[in-house]
């Protein structure tokens, strides 16, 4: 059709995951430093049975062992509200929380209530349970599927994302989420956390009760 050869592509309300990799030099002795706080806390580095899932506290945040790891976090975060020319700049870490999933274990699809960003670090990871996924946001989205000749994603309902230990994922804190069962041998480590604008922490109290199948 003449006139549409070429025509422009325009990205409208996309949804964007930032995704960074701490090099070892980096993630080694912070991965060391969360590793052996955790240890201190009494958390289960090992010996979890399969199926088995482990989650700290909800304020490590607060703790200074697990400074190193917020700093990250809240570099994260100033570099996502500066793409996003977001002119409040004020944001505080609302929760942090660990995460120990035992050989077998999956996270189920949910968000993260009240907050703007969510995201996750790696400390411990291993092929088999390296990786994350997102869901389209439009509800709409799988109400037709037509057959494609390949996955992209354009036309994909799920992104699958890969990290690996020293990785860093920052999100909106409304996009579903889900982790496929730990297919190794070993635990998964990692952290989860939320964010909101300073001032509005008052919004961002966890919808769920300690302990009672916090979402990761």
């Amino acid at each position: 059709m003449a006139g549409f050869e070429r025509p422009d592509l325009l990205q409208i309300f996309p949804s964007y995951v930032w995704r960074g990799q701490l090099k070892p030099e980096e993630y080694g002795p912070l991965n060391a430093g969360l590793l052996g706080a955790l240890a201190a806390m009494g958390a289960p580095l090992e010996g979890l049975k399969p199926g088995e899932n482990w989650q700290s506290a909800h304020d490590l945040q607060d703790k200074k062992e697990f400074q190193p790891l917020t700093e990250w976090v809240n570099a994260a975060a100033a570099h996502a509200l500066d793409y996003l020319k977001v002119a409040q700049t004020q944001i505080a870490i609302t929760g942090c929380w660990a995460n120990i999933n035992a050989p077998g274990t999956p996270h189920r699809l949910h968000s993260h209530r009240n907050n703007f960003l969510s995201g996750a670090y790696y400390v411990r990871t291993q092929e088999g349970a390296d990786s994350i996924n997102f869901f389209d946001p439009r509800p709409q989205a799988g109400v037709i599927r037509p057959p494609v000749t390949q996955m992209t994603p354009e036309n994909t309902e799920m992104v699958v994302l890969k990290v690996g230990e020293g990785s860093l994922l920052l999100f909106p804190a409304w996009l579903q989420h889900s982790v496929d069962a730990n297919r190794s041998a070993r635990p998964r480590i990692s952290f989860s956390f939320n964010l909101m604008f300073a001032g509005f922490e008052a919004l961002a109290r966890p919808g769920w009760t300690p302990g009672k199948g916090a979402p990761a």
